[in-house]
């Protein structure tokens, strides 16, 4: 049986903060359907959602002082929660504090995940009794990961190979040169072929220029980056890696996004008779939210981070059009603190039309997609993107950006050259005057 340790940032639906953590969730889970014997190396952030927990073993942080903890959940004890409150348990998010700055420190926060996970893979753990045949680390918060077994094998150690998915390039986990020497790694190795990026130190190009083989999350986008539109300074890397790397479409969870069977929905539905539940979800959603209970009013959702990428700015630039026309639009998200207040200000000025929920919200997230007319994902790029995929299982009208991973599963309305896999509105541009 193939023993696989999944290293993740974040992990649905304990942490979140985009589709990394649908991912975490998700993908071990299924592999382990097909027989792989997973772990999951995930921080554990102090999210009451985990529950009670059974402390499994402490783990020796190597070159620190840091004592960390594993600890797993009763029913499913493949999940190892990593303990370190003065890093993890802390007020704010996975990555930014309460007030949306990066935290400070993240440099030594996610170097020791990386640093407890080479221990897992080296099988130094005394009280785990496992040791993986493959580590699956994954975006930049572990790309230390591959560089630090690298270090190891230098000496003659045995190592797993390493398996490194690019979620989002545009995040690189960049910081100062002078930050290797406290997290104890060689200032030999900073240079272009190593841990540098344009005189920054580089997470994510450690990951990828150590790994052993490289994903993405979408075909489109594994060829995107290559280039130097998409490739965020690293295209040169990724097509020098060209043979190693490739591009899989990201699958979603249809146990757990099924509106036939969800249990935050006020109707159940199906494909084959869609109409009477979903009319229902998008009343419960109108009424829940304050929005005027009117069944023929055009409703539109969006869930996202609310950042540039994500294209907050063009959806702010056409909101006023939209609220005129009496649409609806229901936003939920966090991100930037202009666009969360300009939303929030939107929403306060419309109440009857729009309502804005700064949040992570699993509940609220189900209800917009059931009740949602249309939903609007308009990135200016996005390695895959699981909401558009979301929507057509509730059989909600994606409205996209053709870029990454929408390009490669939303077919436009009027392409005829398709007409059996048309299954949404495809725009161009990402300006904002192309989605009107």
């Amino acid at each position: 049986m193939l023993r696989t340790l999944f290293v993740f940032s974040e992990m649905a639906p304990y942490s979140k903060t985009g589709g990394l953590a649908d991912v975490g969730g998700a993908l071990p889970v299924a592999l382990g359907q097909l027989g792989v014997d997973t772990r999951v190396l995930v921080p554990y952030y102090g999210c009451p959602a985990v529950g009670e927990m059974d402390w499994r073993c402490a783990v020796s942080v190597p070159y620190t002082d840091e004592t960390a903890e594993l600890w797993s959940l009763a029913e499913r004890p493949q999940i190892l929660f990593l303990r370190y409150p003065p890093y993890y348990e802390r007020d704010g998010g996975p990555y930014q504090d309460a007030q949306g700055e990066d935290w400070p420190d993240n440099d030594r926060r996610f170097a020791l995940l990386n640093r407890v996970a080479v221990e897992i893979a080296q099988g130094r753990v005394s009280g785990l009794d496992w040791r993986p045949d493959i580590v699956h680390a994954n975006d930049w918060q572990t790309g230390l990961i591959p560089y630090l077994l690298d270090l190891e094998a230098r000496i003659g150690a045995a190592r797993p190979p390493v398996l490194f998915t690019i979620h989002n390039l545009a995040y690189q986990g960049r910081f100062p040169p002078r930050a290797m020497a406290p997290l104890h790694l060689p200032a030999a190795d900073f240079h272009w072929l190593g841990t540098e990026h344009y005189g920054a130190f580089s997470f994510m190009k450690a990951g990828l220029a150590f790994c052993d083989q490289i994903t993405t999350v979408s075909p489109t986008y594994a060829a995107e980056i290559q280039t130097s539109a998409f490739g965020m300074g690293l295209d040169g890397l990724l097509r020098s890696r060209s043979e190693h790397l490739s591009g899989i479409l990201n699958g979603i969870d249809t146990i757990h996004w099924n509106p036939g069977a969800d249990p935050y929905l006020a109707a159940h539905y199906s494909p084959q008779d869609r109409q009477p539940g979903k009319a229902q979800c998008k009343s419960h959603l109108q009424s829940s939210l304050g929005l005027y209970p009117e069944p023929g009013v055009f409703l539109l959702g969006m869930i996202s981070r609310l950042v540039e990428q994500k294209g907050t700015d063009m959806v702010l630039d056409i909101l006023p059009d939209l609220l005129r026309r009496g649409m609806q639009v229901v936003v939920l998200g966090s991100g930037d603190k202009s666009f969360e207040r300009q939303l929030l200000e939107m929403a306060a000025a419309h109440p009857a039309q729009m309502a804005t929920r700064i949040a992570f919200d699993e509940g609220l997230s189900h209800r917009i997609e059931a009740g949602a007319d249309a939903f609007l994902m308009p990135s200016r790029f996005e390695p895959c993107g699981l909401n558009q995929m979301y929507s057509l299982r509730y059989g909600t009208i994606p409205i996209v950006h053709r870029t990454g991973g929408l390009a490669d599963t939303v077919t436009d309305a009027d392409d005829f050259r398709h007409p059996l896999q048309r299954n949404g509105f495809v725009f161009d541009s990402p300006q904002g005057d192309a989605l009107h």
